[in-house]
């Protein structure tokens, strides 16, 4: 362990882990990145394959984005944001508004994921409250949902292992069961069924619509539950119910925005709008904390009146509308719009496709390779024939990961499955690595490769 390994451990708490497990697999200290590469304090080089947390679009330390931040910092770096403005914010705000589904009209600003979604659970019941349905006083929410780990997040969220320990300091959500294709009760396929397990939200909440203000989904991928994918007739028949009932339809795109699912907005596969829009994570690419929450105009006129009526909404972050990050995420929509980086992706979307199938057939393990957009997950399993997963106490995933890094492949797992969420500057060589690598990890751990 070197003399910075030695002080991370001393000083820093890292998020999502048990420190203990630091003692024996110490923080890699990166020093550098370059375009889809990180580096270590010891120069070994890592394929970064999950965008550092979703995060990273167009490669680290991007020529284009750097520059973006360097003029930035030398003309503003903060101002307070109520009651003043700055170009970039401004210049954000519409071309976000521009390229959103229809009818989401304003952007309110904050400074992280989670935030993002707070604002909108508090928008939603503000709302209400303010336009005659005092009695809508709940959120809903899908099984194996994450929103983040804020307390309005986490309640609204449906796993475990980021929430049980809070539920007595939690709302009192509903829940419902939500789609999963992979271990389908009604014996479909994602790619040709009507969503028929939707019939499982109509039975939770038609009784108990009339207390409801929202329902917050993340479209067409659940992430933090296993890259769980879904199709968008499901998206399409809950904007259906959220209309009949009066309830608003919250789409959280905070991992699943720019880019990941194909089409720059998941919701744009469903050809629906929602009435409030999460973004965060690659709104930035990666460079700066920052998030917008989208609303429909018929929201924003609730809370638009005179002071006395006391109808604003009085949410505010000390980084609201900071000037480098909304310069940051305008550089990046430059980047989108001339580059044709949609276009690109699909055909290395398609690449990483062909290479992952191609591996993953026959392997006894592996009970389903399934990909959205550049979003691809290898669901580990102890028995193909059943779908039976393996016991969480073994952490297969975590063991895989860390054997993957240190064949120089950044992966992460979430429980059993192993993901791919690359920068989308990777290339055809940077996409066989990674799953080759991958696939090297996963053998090595199973004890050697296994019968195609």
């Amino acid at each position: 362990m070197s003399s910075l390994q030695q002080k991370d451990l001393q000083y820093i708490w890292h998020p999502c882990s048990q420190m203990k497990d630091y003692e024996d697999f110490p923080s890699i200290v990166i020093k550098r990145g370059k375009g889809p590469y990180l580096f270590d304090i010891e120069g070994k080089r890592y394929l970064d394959a999950v965008s550092s947390w979703w995060v990273n679009l167009f490669g680290h330390s991007n020529p284009r984005i750097n520059k973006a931040l360097r003029d930035q910092a030398s003309r503003l770096e903060h101002v307070i944001f109520a009651n003043f403005s700055h170009e970039p914010a401004i210049e954000l705000a519409e071309r976000i508004i521009k390229l959103a589904p229809p009818g989401l009209t304003k952007a309110f600003f904050a400074d992280n994921g989670s935030s993002a979604v707070e604002v909108a659970l508090k928008m939603s019941f503000q709302y209400h409250q303010q336009t005659g349905n005092p009695q809508k006083t709940r959120f809903a929410a899908l099984s194996d949902a994450y929103h983040g780990e804020t307390l309005g997040a986490l309640s609204v969220g449906d796993i475990d292992l980021y929430s049980k320990i809070y539920k007595p300091l939690l709302l009192n959500t509903i829940k419902v069961s939500g789609p999963d294709c992979f271990r389908c009760p009604y014996g479909k396929e994602r790619n040709t069924c009507q969503a028929e397990c939707f019939e499982k939200l109509e039975k939770t909440l038609v009784p108990q619509h009339k207390e409801v203000c929202g329902i917050i989904i993340e479209p067409l991928i659940q992430a933090a539950a296993g890259m769980k994918i879904y199709p968008a007739i499901y998206l399409k028949k809950l904007r259906e119910f959220c209309t009949a009932y009066h309830i608003h339809l919250i789409a959280d795109e905070i991992a699943v925005g720019f880019g990941r699912t194909g089409t720059l907005f998941a919701c744009e596969q469903a050809n629906i709008s929602p009435d409030i829009m999460c973004l965060s994570k690659g709104l930035t690419a990666g460079y700066m904390p920052l998030s917008l929450t989208l609303a429909a105009e018929e929201i924003y006129q609730a809370f638009y009146s005179d002071y006395a009526e006391e109808k604003a909404f009085l949410h505010s972050h000390s980084y609201s509308g900071n000037p480098l990050s909304c310069r940051v995420a305008c550089e990046s929509l430059s980047i989108f719009e001339e580059e044709n980086v949609l276009e690109k992706n699909r055909i290395k979307s398609a690449c990483m496709k062909e290479l992952t199938e191609e591996r993953s057939k026959g392997h006894p393990y592996i009970g389903e390779y399934r990909q959205l957009g550049m979003v691809g997950a290898i669901e580990l399993v102890e028995d193909q024939k059943t779908k039976k997963p393996f016991d969480w106490k073994h952490r297969v995933g975590y063991s895989i990961c860390r054997i993957a890094l240190q064949k120089g492949l950044l992966l992460r797992p979430l429980g059993n499955v192993l993901y791919f969420m690359p920068p989308y500057v990777v290339g055809k060589k940077e996409l066989e690595f990674m799953v080759q690598t991958a696939f090297a990890a996963i053998d090595e751990y199973f004890g050697g490769t296994p019968r195609r």
